[in-house]
């Protein structure tokens, strides 16, 4: 059996307010876990590598993911930068991004089985994820206001 995750970030402002979105479905097409969550200032790339990496803490503690008997991760992500810096195809420039992959790299260790395959899509295959993302910065923006 195979999880399959979208998981995206964004900054308005780029650095400004950021969120995460995280989608896991079962290989059936069944939702077993969304989040859209502010995560504070950052830039858009940072919140890419953050959004991946809640997926991966969810699904290391999730006990619905956890016991789902999945032997693979299908992850998509619209950041062709984040996919092959993941992947060791493309050089990490900046420190922080190196950082944020470091954790990406431990963060995959405590999957327990769970083997993660990224891959780049293109936005529009992204929706679900790109929507959490949207309606996190919306409702901080209507706290502020």
């Amino acid at each position: 059996m195979e999880l399959h995750a979208h998981i995206d970030g964004g900054a308005r402002g780029n650095p400004g307010p950021a969120a995460i979105g995280v989608v896991i479905h079962d290989d059936k097409g069944n939702l077993l876990y969304e989040e859209g969550t502010y995560i504070g200032h950052g830039t858009n790339n940072e919140a890419e590598y953050r959004a991946l990496i809640r997926l991966l803490e969810v699904c290391a503690a999730n006990p619905v993911i956890k016991d789902s008997g999945a032997s693979v991760l299908r992850v998509a992500c619209d950041s062709l930068l984040i996919v092959n810096q993941v992947l060791g195809e493309w050089k990490i420039k900046e420190p922080r991004l190196q950082e944020l992959n470091n954790e990406v790299q431990l963060k995959k260790r405590l999957l327990n089985g769970l083997t993660p395959r990224i891959r780049h899509v293109r936005r529009e295959e992204n929706k679900d994820a790109d929507k959490l993302v949207n309606r996190a910065l919306d409702e901080l923006e209507k706290t502020q206001k």
